[in-house]
C-alpha cells in the first residue's frame, strides 16, 4: 500500500549541489514524446528491435526486445560513449541557459539509410552520429529565425520516412524535424542536406499560415493579433503515416489571453510538402457535429486544445491518435462555455484524411490546465482469451484510461461523478467528470490540513496553515482567488510517458505534490503586479487579456523549499493493466543534489522524461533530478544499477544493437524547470565490455 512507504537511505555520495526545490514543482509544459518502430514491426502494438522511432514503436509502447542486456549481467554497464553537441555555447544570446531544454531521444537509421544515431538539439541542428562510438558523420544546420531571449527552445525527436517511389536517387530516407520557428523541415538521412524537392528547398513555413489565423480571429474578436515569437513552436517529433508527415504544436499563451493561436494539426504530403489536410480541434468547420455545442462566440474567441504531445500513429488501420491540450485560456472557461471537445480529448484520425474516426474527452471544460500530456499507447489487451486492441492514456491527474482503438469506447468503464459547480462569475463548470472505474488512480486524488509534512514542526505548521486557508474539498475544484489547492498537482505523469512491456506491465513515473491555482479579478489587483515575462506562471499573476481575470500556479512549498505532503515525491511504478494491480512502487531519486547538505534521502524527486523496458527484463530510467541513470528489475522493481550522469538526464532513453552489441543511450542535459541549475548537453551510450 502506498501509505505504507517509508523513505530509505542510501549509502552517502561526494557529490554536492545546492538547488532551489521550487522549481521541481512548477508546471511540466513541454509536451510528450512519440514511440515508434523497427525493421521487425508489422503494426502499432509492436514492440522493437531496434529504435527507428522516437519511442521505439508507432505506437508508443518504449519496449525493446533486445535481450543482451539483462538482470545477471546489468551490474557491468559501462560508460561506452559520450557526446556534447555545443548547443548552449553557439546560442548565447537566448539569455538564460535553461530556456534551452535538451530532451531528445535520438533514432536509429537502418543499415539502407547509413544506420546512423540521428537526433536534434534545442535549437533544431539535427546530427548524425556513428552508433558504436559516437563520431559524428554530419550535421544539418537548418536556416532559422535568431533564437529570441526569454523563448523556450526544446526538440524531442526527428521522424524518419523511406520513399518507396523516389523521383531520382536523393532523398529517398528522409528525416523530419519541426523547429522553434514553425517550420517543419526534410533533410536526406544519408548525407545530412536538405532535400530541397519538399516545400521550399526543404522547408514549410507553418508561421505565415499561423499568422493568418490570428489575424482572421483578431478581425471577429476586437483583440489585437498579438502573435510573437515563440508562441507557438514545434518541439515534439513529427508522426508519419503513409506517404503524409503530420505535426501539432505548442502554444505558449494560455496563460496570457483567451483568444491564443489555434491548435492546429496540419497533414502535409512528405514528397512535396503540400498541405494535404488540416483539422482544428475547436471544432470552426460547420459540417463538424461538435460545432453545435459550441457558441458562435466561443468559435471565435477560443484557442489551442492543441496536440503538442507525441501522436501515434496505426498504419495497419490508417489511424493516428491526438493527445489534445486545453482550450485557452488555462484556468477560467467563461469565454467558452460548455465541454468544449475536442480539447483534453484523445481524437483518432483517418490518416489519409483527418477526418475524425471517434473521439473521447477526458477532462470536461479544463480550468486546471490537465492537457493531455504523454503519447497514447496502443497495444493488444488480452482478458479472458480476448484479444483486444486499445489505447492506453496516462494523465497528469494519475488516473489511466484504457479505450478501445477502433470506437474509442472504455474497455473497463468509465463513471460520471458530480462535481464542484461553484466557480468564479461567469464560469460554467461542467456538472461532472468521468473517472475510470479501472485501473484506480495512480495515487491519492485528495489533500487535506492532516496530509501537511515538513522536516521540522515549523515547516509542517507552515504547510498546515497553508493547506486549512486554501480550498481543498475536491480534486476538481476550480481555482479560487484565496487559492486552490490540488493534490496530485501538475502532473502525476507527464510527456515522459510510461513503457509497456508484451504482457501488460505498465511502468509508470510518478510525481507526487500539491499545485495552488488562484484566479483573481483584475479589479482586486495592483496592475503593475500583472506584468512580467512569467506573469501568470512561478507564481506570479497575470492578466488573462480578453477577460476580467489574472491567473497564477505556484507549488505548495514550505518556506525551506520543501513540499508540503509527505514523501515520497518521486516514484516509479509497475502496474498490471489486466488485473489493476499494482505490482510494485519504489521511490524514484535521492535529494542529494537538492539540499545545502549532500544527505542522500532515498524519497524520490520531482521527475521529467520517462521509462523503457527491455526483454531482458529491466526498466531503464533517468528523469530524476538527482544526475543519475539506473536500471530496474522489471518483475520486482529491485535497483540492478545505477550511474552518475553529467547533469539530470530528463528525457526518455533508447537502445539499439550493432554488429551484435546492445548500447542504451540517454541525453543528459537537466531541465529548464526542474533542473535549471546545471542545464548542458550530453549525450551519453552504455553497453557491456
Amino acid at each position: 500500500m502506498l501509505d505504507s512507504l517509508r523513505p530509505t537511505d542510501i549509502k552517502p555520495t561526494k557529490r554536492s549541489a545546492w538547488h532551489q526545490l521550487v522549481g521541481f514543482f512548477v508546471r511540466y509544459r513541454i509536451v510528450i514524446w512519440l514511440w515508434l518502430v523497427t525493421a521487425l514491426f508489422t503494426g502499432s502494438s509492436g514492440h522493437a528491435s531496434d529504435w527507428l522511432y522516437y519511442g521505439g514503436t508507432q505506437g508508443g509502447t518504449h519496449h525493446s526486445s533486445l535481450q543482451q542486456i539483462s538482470r545477471d549481467n546489468v551490474g557491468d554497464l559501462e560508460l561506452a560513449w559520450s557526446y556534447r553537441t555545443g548547443a548552449l555555447k553557439r546560442h548565447p544570446q537566448i539569455g538564460f541557459p535553461g530556456a534551452a531544454s535538451f530532451h531528445v531521444t535520438p533514432i536509429l537509421l537502418p543499415k539502407a539509410a547509413g544506420q546512423s544515431l540521428a537526433f536534434c538539439t534545442p535549437f533544431n541542428r539535427i546530427i548524425a552520429l556513428d552508433p558504436t562510438n559516437g563520431d559524428e558523420r554530419w550535421t544539418f544546420e537548418p536556416k532559422l529565425k535568431p533564437p529570441s531571449p526569454g523563448g523556450r527552445f526544446n526538440c524531442r525527436g526527428i521522424a524518419y520516412w523511406q520513399d518507396a517511389m523516389p523521383a531520382g536517387n536523393s532523398c529517398k530516407h528522409r528525416l523530419f524535424m519541426g523547429t522553434f520557428d514553425l517550420q517543419v523541415l526534410a533533410v536526406d538521412a544519408q548525407t545530412g542536406q536538405a532535400c530541397e524537392d519538399f516545400g521550399n528547398n526543404g522547408a514549410i513555413d507553418v508561421w505565415h499560415m499561423v499568422e493568418a489565423e490570428v489575424e482572421a480571429k483578431a478581425g471577429l474578436t476586437g483583440l489585437p493579433a498579438d502573435l510573437r515569437p515563440g508562441d507557438i513552436q514545434f518541439s515534439a517529433p513529427p508522426a508519419v503515416v503513409g506517404n503524409l508527415v503530420i505535426v501539432g504544436s505548442s502554444n505558449n499563451t494560455k496563460s496570457r489571453r483567451i483568444d491564443g493561436p489555434n491548435g492546429v494539426i496540419r497533414a502535409f504530403n512528405a514528397r512535396n510538402g503540400k498541405l494535404v489536410w488540416s483539422f482544428d480541434p475547436v471544432p470552426r468547420n460547420p459540417n463538424d457535429p461538435e460545432t453545435k455545442n459550441w457558441t458562435e462566440a466561443a468559435l471565435q474567441n477560443t484557442g489551442a486544445a492543441n496536440a503538442w504531445s507525441i501522436l501515434s500513429v496505426d498504419e495497419e488501420r490508417d489511424l493516428i491518435f491526438l493527445p489534445t491540450g486545453s482550450a485557452s485560456p488555462d484556468f477560467y472557461g467563461g469565454k467558452r462555455p460548455g465541454d468544449n471537445r475536442y480539447a483534453n480529448s484523445i481524437i483518432a484520425l483517418r490518416g489519409s484524411t483527418g477526418e475524425v474516426v471517434w473521439h473521447y474527452q477526458i477532462v470536461h471544460h479544463d480550468v486546471w490546465d490537465l492537457d493531455i500530456p504523454s503519447q497514447p499507447i496502443l497495444t493488444t489487451l488480452r482478458i479472458d482469451d480476448t484479444e483486444i486492441p486499445v489505447v492506453v492514456q496516462l494523465t497528469k491527474q494519475g488516473m489511466t484510461f484504457v479505450l478501445h482503438r477502433e470506437t474509442g469506447e472504455p474497455v473497463f468503464g468509465v463513471e460520471e461523478r458530480p462535481v464542484p459547480q461553484d466557480g468564479v462569475p461567469g464560469d460554467q463548470l461542467s456538472p461532472t467528470q468521468p473517472y475510470p472505474y479501472f485501473p484506480p488512480p495512480l495515487v491519492p486524488m485528495s489533500l487535506t490540513s492532516d496530509d501537511a509534512w515538513g522536516f521540522t514542526v515549523l515547516d509542517r505548521n507552515y504547510c498546515r496553515d497553508w493547506i486549512e486557508r486554501s480550498r481543498t474539498d475536491h480534486f476538481y475544484a476550480p481555482p479560487t482567488p484565496e487559492g486552490t489547492a490540488n493534490f496530485p498537482g501538475m502532473s502525476v505523469n507527464n510527456w515522459g510517458g510510461g513503457a509497456l512491456t508484451p504482457d501488460d506491465v505498465l511502468i509508470v513515473p510518478i510525481n507526487r505534490a500539491a499545485i495552488v491555482r488562484t484566479l483573481k479579478s483584475i479589479a482586486t489587483i495592483d496592475p503593475e503586479a500583472l506584468s512580467g515575462k512569467m506573469a501568470g506562471l512561478m507564481g506570479t499573476l497575470g492578466h488573462l487579456n480578453g477577460s476580467d481575470y489574472a491567473q497564477s500556479m505556484v507549488p505548495m512549498l514550505s518556506f525551506i523549499m520543501s513540499p508540503c505532503t509527505a514523501p515520497p515525491w518521486g516514484e516509479l511504478a509497475a502496474l498490471d493493466l489486466r488485473t489493476g494491480e499494482m505490482l510494485w512502487r519504489r521511490p524514484l531519486g535521492v535529494l542529494d543534489k537538492l539540499m545545502p547538505v549532500p544527505i542522500p534521502l532515498n524519497w524520490g524527486t520531482p521527475s521529467a522524461g520517462g521509462p523503457i523496458s527491455t526483454a531482458g527484463g529491466l526498466v531503464f530510467i533517468g528523469a530524476t533530478a538527482d544526475e543519475r541513470f539506473r536500471a530496474f528489475d522489471i518483475s520486482t522493481g529491485e535497483q540492478l544499477w545505477e550511474t552518475m550522469t553529467p547533469t539530470a538526464a530528463m528525457a526518455i532513453p533508447m537502445t539499439y544493437e550493432v554488429d551484435g552489441k546492445q548500447y542504451v543511450v540517454v541525453a543528459a542535459g537537466g531541465h529548464m524547470w526542474l533542473y535549471g541549475r546545471k542545464v548542458s548537453d550530453y549525450l551519453v551510450a552504455y553497453a557491456l565490455p
